[in-house]
């Protein structure tokens, strides 16, 4: 086995396979870390919640109830274990996002994170279709008229693309703004406008892309879910 140090990361070779650890690999496995963590906590608590949350209970309980909440109004009650779903895709994500504010690099501004994310709503989106619709999801994809069939599969194959490019693009964006600050400002003044950019590219878009994520992803689920 190989190790050297390359721009993507640590190369490993193992025979004739290579593969790279970069940093997105790196942030990503912190934050899939925290958050397991945070579960293990809450799973050992539950034991102790009593019938009139506090502290800490008080906050699990708000947590849920308002992304259980979320999903009825947004995708209706017969799709509320959706809820469940895109709490654990937003908190990865928002975290993510939030990484960059301890010197990581958000693990959402690497295309390969957001495409798998858009993956994993595009096969809910299918899911959800055939499970509803059943035969006759497919006959949607020749609506109005079978002419219109390369139309609507080039636009259901465009979702999980939008969502990728959507959130990786602000990400990215904002990942490249701040660190050119950084190489152009002098050290003394690196503590101040930084501060700035971060509060919104990391805390305020951070949240926002989350959110947004989420609501594409419930929306895209909801209308091909629903039988004409």
């Amino acid at each position: 086995m190989d190790f050297s140090n390359k721009n993507l990361g640590v190369l490993f070779r193992i025979g004739d396979e290579t593969i790279y650890f970069n940093q997105t690999h790196l942030s990503t496995w912190i934050v899939m870390g925290m958050l397991l963590i945070l579960a293990v906590i809450v799973r050992l608590a539950l034991p102790r919640f009593s019938a009139v949350p506090r502290g800490f209970q008080n906050v699990v309980e708000a947590l849920v109830e308002v992304m259980s909440n979320f999903a009825k109004s947004t995708m209706g009650e017969r799709f509320e274990g959706y809820g469940g779903i895109y709490f654990s895709i937003f908190s990865f994500i928002l975290v993510s996002n939030y990484s960059g504010l301890v010197g990581l690099r958000p693990p959402t501004a690497d295309l390969a994170t957001t495409a798998a994310l858009g993956l994993i709503t595009f096969a809910l989106i299918q899911i959800g279709g055939v499970r509803e619709q059943r035969g006759q999801y497919l006959k949607s994809f020749f609506k109005p008229y079978p002419i219109f069939f390369p139309i609507n599969l080039v636009g259901e194959l465009s979702k999980p693309v939008s969502l990728a490019f959507r959130l990786f693009g602000n990400m990215l964006g904002g990942v490249i703004i701040v660190g050119l600050v950084y190489q152009m400002l002098p050290l003394a003044l690196r503590f101040l406008l930084p501060d700035v950019l971060h509060a919104y590219f990391d805390i305020f878009a951070g949240a926002l892309q989350a959110f947004i994520f989420t609501v594409l992803s419930m929306t895209f689920i909801r209308q091909k879910s629903v039988t004409d």
